[in-house]
């Protein structure tokens, strides 16, 4: 669908460099990093308004990389929304439609369905200058895609919107999406990625640094800073020691003198060990399983999360649990009560420093 070849941008203070991605028709691409990544002159790239220094861009295996904004299949909405404020929102919708040769009965047509789709035919006649924030996004994303974009570019859809809207356009994202439009979403909220996307990229000071699935990417990140940026809250500076002798178990020592266990061939050496807080097991008493990490400590913090509790428990290390509110109750948890954590080897991973 979408090959993006070895982009390099290069500014007097930043630079995107070598930046390759392949999409499939029908992707959803979360493109993900701090502010100030990348991220948006990727899409600009894109969207033909910033020129590369190198690389290719090809869409459906043509080159696009020099074509004009107007013939590049790509339909960009901006974080600003730059809607026009001197048109209604029948008028805003309706401009990418003047150059198709609709008529008049056509594109009033198209307009409906478009604002039918998208949740705002009832706005028709208002200003955009009267609009709320989601109403001004949907608006938005039904004139780009009044300009059937073979190719949606989203920059930060859901910043600055409640928690309600976000949901409502989470869905209409989704909606877009299976209706098999490809689409290319920044953000720098990983939940995201994680609720709407099938692929995910990491972009860190204007390089790629990981693609792949959500589960690939957060559940296997490749650096440090994918893993924290990911949300991941269990990882721990280590120092792997020497292998048990034809166990396959490696142990590295965590805060100067905790030993934890993980499978793995890696010599001796410094990085970080990551354990997903919901591979974590806690009970009142020693537990009884095959997990060969076993601590025991003080709950330190227990707060909501979602649908359900996290812990801080103080081992002399620090761990993150996710538990259900339902276990939480019956285990009668709190801050200050002891109990004991477990892991396996095998949920846990190591990345080199």
């Amino acid at each position: 669908m979408i090959s993006i070849e070895n982009i390099s941008v290069r500014f007097e203070s930043f630079a995107l460099e070598d930046i390759s991605l392949e999409l499939e028709k029908s992707d959803y691409l979360a493109l993900l990093g701090m502010s100030g990544a990348g991220k948006t002159v990727l899409l600009e790239v894109l969207a033909g308004l910033v020129k590369p220094q190198t690389g290719r861009i090809y869409l459906e295996k043509r080159d696009v990389t020099d074509d004009k904004i107007q013939n590049r299949g790509m339909g960009l909405v901006y974080q600003d929304l730059s809607l026009f404020p001197h048109m209604s929102v029948f008028e805003n919708i309706a401009y990418p439609l003047k150059s198709k040769n609709l008529g008049r009965q056509g594109v009033r047509e198209r307009v409906s369905e478009l604002a039918g789709e998208t949740g705002v035919l009832h706005l028709l006649d208002r200003s955009p200058g009267t609009l709320s924030g989601g109403e001004a996004q949907r608006v938005a994303l039904a004139r780009t895609l009044a300009s059937d974009p073979k190719i949606l570019l989203l920059d930060e859809p859901l910043s600055n919107l409640d928690v309600k809207l976000k949901a409502g356009l989470r869905s209409l994202l989704r909606r877009i999406h299976k209706s098999g439009k490809t689409v290319i979403h920044v953000t720098h909220d990983f939940m995201e990625a994680a609720t709407l996307a099938t692929k995910v990229a990491i972009v860190e000071n204007g390089r790629l640094i990981q693609c792949g699935t959500p589960d690939e990417v957060f559940r296997h990140p490749a650096t440090e800073f994918v893993a924290r940026f990911s949300g991941i809250k269990n990882l721990f500076p280590c120092q792997v020691l020497q292998a048990k002798p034809g166990t396959g178990v490696r142990e590295a020592i965590v805060a100067k003198k905790n030993r934890i266990s993980f499978l793995g061939d890696h010599h001796p050496q410094d990085g970080f060990l990551l354990i997903p807080q919901e591979d974590i097991f806690v009970s009142r008493q020693p537990i009884d399983t095959s997990a060969i990490n076993l601590f025991s400590g003080l709950i330190s913090e227990a707060y909501l999360a979602g649908s359900g509790m996290e812990l801080v428990v103080d081992t002399g290390i620090e761990f993150v649990v996710s538990i259900s509110r339902q276990s939480y109750d019956k285990l009668q948890l709190k801050p200050g009560e002891h109990i004991w954590v477990a892991f396996k080897a095998s949920a846990v991973k190591f990345l080199a420093g």
